[in-house]
This record gives C-alpha cells, structure tokens and sequence, in this order.
C-alpha cells in the first residue's frame, strides 16, 4: 500500500496534536470541554485554532488521495503530495501555534496546492 493511503491516517491524527497542546496544562473538565477551549488564550487558543483548521483540511486532502489513487496516479507521485502535505500541515500548526502569520499561510497554500495537484493528477491519468 502506497504511503499516501497511509498518510490520510496521519492527517486524521494530527488534529489531535494541536488539540493536546491546546489542552496541556489548562485546567481541563471533561464533561464541558468545548467549553474549556472557548476560554483558551495565547498559545493555547492559537493551538485550538489549529486543530480546527486541520479538521477543516483533512476531508478535502483524504478525498483527494483517494481519488487519485483510484485513478492510478503513480505512487511516486502520490507519495510525494503526501509527504509535502504532511510536512506542511505540521508547520502550519506549529506556525499557528507560535503566532507567525505569514509562515502559517504560506504552509497552508502548500498544503492546498497539494490537494489541487492530486486532483489535476487524477484527472490526467
């Protein structure tokens, strides 16, 4: 199995990170912890919006694998979008949650340029 099928395993878990960070530390009740993270300041808010914004990404990158490995895009290919969207979408949490703006959206178009690359591949295959 290509890596890349592997990866939308790994996208789905990396939301949980930035929620941990988020959470870290705070005082925590289980039983309202939206509410907890509604509170969140700093790093701690910044890492929930994190969280967020990965669970935003995710359906759009696991639709986007999936597509094209069903169309037969090379798994090298595919390997590689999977690599560079990885990579980015980690710098875009620590981004988020180190206060850097600019860094975060430059590794947020990465992470959505690789999306679109995986469609376009799939429909040229």
């Amino acid at each position: 199995m290509p890596f890349a099928l592997w990866s939308i395993l790994i996208a789905a878990f990396l939301p949980l990170v930035w929620t941990m960070v988020a959470k870290a530390g705070a005082p925590y009740d289980n039983s309202r912890p939206r509410e907890v993270l509604a509170h969140a300041s700093g790093y701690r808010q910044r890492a929930n919006w994190a969280q967020q914004n990965a669970w935003e990404a995710f359906a759009p990158y696991a639709a986007a694998v999936i597509v094209a490995f069903v169309m037969k895009v090379p798994p090298t290919k595919l390997d590689t979008a999977a690599w560079v969207f990885l990579l980015a979408r980690v710098a875009h949490g620590l981004c988020y949650v180190r206060n850097l703006a600019t860094a975060r959206s430059l590794s947020w178009m990465i992470g959505m340029g690789c999306v679109v690359y995986l469609f376009v591949a799939a429909g040229m295959a």
